[in-house]
């Protein structure tokens, strides 16, 4: 939409500008805005460019795995096995179609759960304040700013108090620049649009202040837009997780390039093979050792991980937080909404001349001066009555109608002349209001500490009295205890603004200036309940070794009440009486700038349980490096625009979904759709099982490389045939282990895992103790049965050790007669079947590293898991049909054989199993967590 006004935007009166967006000072009627996005579309950028699909689907084919499988296949053929050739290139494809297709469905699934949770805007629409998605904003609408929000589209602003822009996505500039809403004259329209101090663009948020702005360009006609145009997407860069489990393929691709010149020169030097056929088994040794479908696997994990996860109320918006999840050993929560319900209801107030009073004999000018010092709203729709706002404030609005008192009635009869919003560090608001035809009036509203340290004077039944000494220790008093109680507290007081002060000079003064002289009115107690969940998911992360901090903006011993509460400290502290201030392990922000950062870390160090109280922005961020500095691997909460320094600094950072600022969300890694301390608990157990799962299918395809290269070895060192082809390689590890590899890695989270210690950043995913586990106790059991089941298939026809020996060179050399080789392949279906069956007992006992399998796989356990019982119908099912089809067993050169060798095959999973429950068993005998 076009301004029709020949000026510039920030030149136009407020009439003007109003005139020229054919909108009004209520705001656009709903017909009218659903016209104007008809015609310009929705308030969002057009969608970056994207490499075509086909293009995605070759890069799949052409990395460091696939070339070397390439280059495998091109050798099968040039040692005339075309079948291994094509055999080796089609894994090649299917893994990089499946690669490709896990890839693209995780894609989807982040775009899905982002949807989830759109951003809001407040919009006047129909005279109404709502809150709408950001999307549905166009030209001419009124929107409300405060500080935390991000801009949603370009606009002007009409209104401004202590606003200031952090514009630092358009300019790089870290620094926020003031807005106000006069009209600018327009021979500074030279100055670009960023510039202009009456505008606010989109993409930009507000650092502090509020204001209302009427929108005038949306989606691609905003400024924001029109630089998005020109950049290119930023190419996400690897993870912790993606780049260990990259040092593993290397590792293993090393392993396997070793092995695979070593049969080569094993078979052609010792066993008198031919090159070529020696290249074949060469070839053979190499395809089983790649593990084609790990990278695969690892993203089919996360995205599987990421859709619990919101399920259980936490957003994943950056892949790489979920494995860093896994690690973490401190969680700095806030206290209000996190821990608590975010439900605050009046409880009580303190009158000056009334010290014993509660709700029921409140004075009313108590709460009529807290509710014109509030921008919270009242709404009335056809769901009844609802406050739009904070929740503090909003209490502060029900309690005054519970009163039968009206805040609209009272905002209309004293209008708003200035506010000086609330910051962090003065933890004040204060509003000018006028005071019907006597004047103005300043109403203040913030800390009790903070407010009676500026008023001067009480407010009881017999007028303005002196705040002398008695009366301020009473105020105090009355504020401990109610944070005592765990209430917030509230302290409210006024100034009429004398003569001198009177606009429009009040307009010229500083926060400091007209926060003075002040009538305190009395304390307010509002109390919000902790979650009742909280509890145990405190419990559960100390028993996980996740030290728990709180980190809050309020009263010290309104922190200490509530912490105590849910039992993060103990009911009464060891440095405090009953009833006091724990200095021990209530640290107040003040009391945290005298520590050095020696001190500091000596204190983190030694003190598990802490709470930090009166905290400012930059003492969290303070803390926040201090517990990095130590090692340790940090979750921390926010919700504001301040909390933003300290969600980016940590490793994990978590923004509220319900009241979180646009900048929290954008500066964390997770959003908290309910704003529950007891979903970061499970987030954490969902992070653990990520590392675990990964761990878990690494066990099972490792394992079955043993048994894979078991028969090559046994021919050069026993001299006897092959137990297996490299097709019948390629079938167990594409065709056979492929589905229930997938299974494992969609394991639900094991029931102990939040009784172990947090991960450490460092530890690598394949570490000594799981190759041992993988390659000696499970696939060298799998091995040494599947070569015992080979020999005694070989038994069974006749045929003993020397025989064995003597019949290897004819079916090396291709000259075996027609009964031999059906032999041969009855003995290669009984050790191939084998595998199968090992594979089995692999997959059980790999689902949980230190629980019997009886434990992690009863009935209930694999239920549990859809995709591990599919995986171990389909292994079953492809099996039966590569040994008893017809032509599928003569191309994998396998044959029927008697249905009594089922019985030694079916040893095999149980010795696996046994011998895997024996090695659990005497690890947690010596107090260790196996491998």
């Amino acid at each position: 939409m076009q301004l029709s006004a020949a000026e510039p935007v920030w030149s136009l009166s407020r009439e003007a500008l109003e005139a020229a967006l054919q909108t009004t000072a209520e705001g656009l009627s709903g017909e009218e805005a659903r016209r104007r996005q008809e015609r310009l579309g929705p308030n969002q950028l057009p969608a970056l460019p994207r490499r075509s699909l086909l293009l995605r689907l070759a890069d799949q084919q052409v990395h460091f795995m696939a070339l070397l499988l390439w280059v495998a296949g091109a050798l099968a053929f040039a040692a005339g096995t075309p079948q291994l050739g094509w055999a080796i290139w089609a894994v090649v494809l299917i893994n990089g179609l499946f690669s490709f297709w896990q890839e693209f469905q995780a894609e989807r699934t982040l775009a899905v759960l982002r949807q989830a949770l759109p951003r809001q805007v407040r919009v006047w629409r129909d005279g109404q304040l709502q809150e709408l998605a950001a999307t549905e904003l166009v030209p001419g609408d009124r929107i409300a700013l405060e500080e935390g929000d991000q801009v949603p589209a370009d606009a002007r602003l009409v209104q401004a108090a202590g606003l200031s822009l952090d514009l630092a996505v358009l300019t790089g500039e870290s620094l926020p620049v003031a807005r106000h809403a006069q009209p600018i004259p327009p021979e500074r329209g030279s100055l670009p649009m960023r510039e202009q101090a009456n505008l606010v663009l989109a993409g930009t948020t507000v650092a502090s202040g509020r204001g209302e702005a009427l929108v005038y360009a949306t989606g691609a006609e905003t400024e924001f837009g029109h630089v998005a145009g020109l950049t290119a997407a930023t190419a996400r860069g690897a993870s912790t997780l993606e780049q260990q489990v990259g040092r593993i393929v290397r590792t293993i691709t090393a392993i396997a390039l070793s092995m695979a010149v070593l049969s080569f020169t094993l078979s052609w030097l010792f066993v008198g093979m031919e090159p070529l056929e020696s290249l074949v088994f060469a070839v053979g040794i190499l395809v089983a050792n790649v593990p084609e479908g790990l990278l695969p696997t690892v993203t089919l994990v996360l995205a599987i991980t990421v859709r619990r996860m919101a399920r259980r109320q936490a957003l994943v918006r950056r892949l790489s937080a979920v494995e860093t999840l896994g690690s973490v050993s401190v969680i700095c929560s806030d206290k209000t909404g996190t821990l608590t319900c975010n439900r605050m209801v009046v409880e009580a107030t303190w009158l000056p001349d009334l010290p014993t009073g509660d709700a029921s004999s409140a004075d009313a000018l108590l709460l009529e001066q807290a509710c014109l010092c509030s921008n919270a709203h009242l709404e009335r729709g056809r769901g009844g009555l609802r406050t739009i706002g904070d929740p503090t404030e909003s209490a502060l609005l029900m309690a005054a109608l519970e009163r039968e008192l009206d805040p609209q009635q009272l905002q209309q009869r004293h209008p708003r002349q200035r506010e000086l919003p609330f910051d962090s560090h003065r933890r004040r608001m204060s509003v000018v209001v006028r005071d019907g035809e006597a004047g103005l009036l300043l109403i203040t509203k913030g800390a009790p500490v903070e407010v009676i340290r500026h008023c001067t004077a009480v407010h009881t039944a017999l007028g303005r009295q002196p705040l002398d000494e008695e009366r301020r220790g009473q105020a105090l008093a009355a504020n401990d205890h109610f944070a005592r109680q765990g209430y917030r507290v509230l302290a409210v007081a006024q100034r009429p603004l004398a003569a001198a002060d009177a606009a429009p000079r009040h307009e010229e003064l500083r926060a400091e200036e007209l926060e003075n002289e002040l009538e305190l009115l009395g304390l307010v107690g509002l109390y919000d309940p902790p979650r009742p969940e909280v509890p145990e998911a405190i419990r559960q992360c100390h028993q996980a070794g996740i030290r728990v901090t709180m980190v809050t903006g309020d009263y010290g011993l309104t922190a200490q009440a509530i912490a105590q509460q849910i039992g993060l400290l103990e009911p009464e502290g060891a440095g405090g009486g009953p009833g006091q201030l724990d200095p021990v392990r209530v640290i107040e922000g003040s009391h945290l700038d005298r520590l050095s950062a020696v001190q500091l870390r000596q204190l983190l160090k030694f003190r598990r349980r802490l709470v930090f109280a009166r905290m400012a922005p930059e003492q969290k961020l303070r803390l926040v490096q201090a517990y990095r500095a130590l090692g340790e691997v940090v979750a921390v909460t926010g919700d504001g625009v301040n909390d933003a320094p300290a969600l980016r600094a940590a490793d994990v950072g978590l923004a509220m979904g319900q009241v979180g600022t646009d900048v929290a969300r954008e500066a964390a890694d997770i959003v908290l759709l309910d704003d529950n301390f007891a979903t970061i608990a499970e987030a954490v157990r969902y992070g653990r099982s990520v590392v675990a799962n990964i761990a878990k299918f690494i066990t099972y395809i490792l394992a079955s490389n043993v048994p894979e290269i078991a028969p090559f070895l046994a021919m050069v060192a026993l001299r006897i045939p092959a137990a297996l082809t490299v097709l019948q390689i390629l079938a167990v590890d594409l065709g056979t282990d492929l589905l229930p590899a997938l299974g494992l890695g969609a394991e639900p989270p094991e029931p102990g895992v939040m009784r172990r210690q947090p991960r450490r950043r460092d530890q690598p995913l394949l570490d000594r103790r799981l190759m041992a586990r993988a390659y000696g106790v499970l696939g060298g059991t799998e091995a040494a049965c599947s070569m015992a089941v080979y020999l005694l298939a070989w038994r069974a026809q006749g045929i003993d050790g020397s025989a064995l020996r003597e019949l290897a060179p004819s079916l090396l050399q291709g000259t075996a007669t027609a009964s031999v080789l059906a032999m041969q392949h009855q003995a290669s279906a009984a050790a191939f079947t084998t595998i199968v069956f090992g594979q089995f007992g692999v997959l059980l006992a790999c689902r949980s590293t230190t629980r019997p399998v009886l434990a992690a796989s009863g009935v209930a356990g694999l239920l549990a898991n859809p995709l591990l019982l599919l995986g171990i119908a389909w292994e079953t099912c492809l099996t039966v049909a590569l040994v008893l089809v017809p032509p599928l067993a003569a191309l994998m050169e396998l044959a029927p054989f008697p249905s009594g060798w089922l019985g030694w095959m079916v040893l095999a999973p149980l010795l696996i199993v046994l011998v895997d429950d024996t090695r659990k068993r005497w690890f947690r005998g010596r107090g260790a967590i196996p491998g």
